[in-house]
């Protein structure tokens, strides 16, 4: 007897009366559920791990058929390299975040790369949610010994894990938007047309105000927006610096002398930003 409950298909050649009570209660359901797919597999105990998708009809059409799924991943797919920086999680140091699905090592070369900006890598840690390896570095400036608070230098940090991405794992060019002018596959998107610019701000209380920014990725970018904001006097009190491939999503908390940002503050923060960030213009030297 054969049934495929939609994850594994299992066989039995056991006589029902050797069955014992919760197997006998399987064989029973298989029975009964007529609308299952059913396919016939050589006389003997094992399991196979081939997922199948089942559909049913709500009539009496025939509507039975099954679709395997693929049970090892494609080879030609590439996942997203994400790279996160965190000011807020740590009051000492720095944390920095890189995960790229389970491809990444012990990230040595990056290491070397943060300390010749002149960081000094405190800790590192190692987290793997299935079958995504994260790995998070603490740093700290080797010249004061405390948390990175310059954007000029957020922005080098950022750019320089994405550097060692594209160098040694250049498959990930085509999830980058540095892969665009560097890498050996360009992504398909075009940053300038198919990501757009959202924007949102809300208050956090009497004495400042969240703000979110999610737009097309490009050197210099992080720059960019802080310089926008002290233009019009918007004091940066924490940030956290998110690269999803193509896609920058980046986290601000803000104040206006001390406070949370009035409508009208707002609505020209907003149109400020949009201005500047809805076409993407990158200069090759920035890079």
């Amino acid at each position: 007897m054969a049934y495929a409950n939609g994850i594994y298909t299992c066989t039995s050649s056991w006589p029902v009366a050797q069955m014992d009570r919760g197997q006998r209660d399987i064989a029973t359901s298989a029975r009964q559920l007529s609308f299952f797919f059913f396919s016939p597999i050589p006389n003997s105990i094992g399991c196979s791990r081939n997922k199948t998708i089942l559909y049913a009809a709500t009539n009496n059409t025939d509507a039975l058929s099954s679709t395997p799924l693929k049970s090892e991943p494609d080879a030609d797919y590439v996942p997203m390299p994400i790279v996160l920086i965190d000011q807020d999680s740590d009051s000492d140091s720095t944390i920095v975040q890189v995960s790229f699905g389970d491809r990444l090592g012990a990230l040595i070369d990056t290491m070397n790369a943060l300390k010749s900006l002149g960081l000094d890598v405190t800790k590192g840690t190692v987290l793997t949610e299935g079958s995504v390896k994260q790995i998070k570095f603490f740093i700290r400036r080797l010249d004061t010994g405390r948390k990175v608070e310059d954007p000029d230098l957020l922005e080098r940090i950022r750019l320089t894990i994405i550097n060692n991405l594209l160098k040694y794992h250049p498959e990930s060019s085509e999830k980058l938007a540095m892969g665009e002018a560097f890498g050996i596959k360009a992504p398909e998107k075009k940053l300038d047309v198919d990501i757009a610019t959202h924007i949102h701000i809300k208050e956090d209380g009497p004495k400042r105000s969240w703000l979110y920014i999610e737009t097309a990725d490009r050197p210099g970018l992080l720059s960019e927006i802080i310089k926008i904001l002290a233009d019009i006097n918007i004091d940066v009190e924490s940030a956290e610096i998110d690269t999803e491939g193509l896609i920058a999503k980046d986290k601000f908390h803000v104040s206006y002398r001390g406070a949370a940002l009035n409508d009208s503050l707002t609505q020209v923060l907003t149109n400020c930003l949009r201005y500047y960030l809805r076409r993407p213009e990158t200069d090759i030297d920035s890079y």
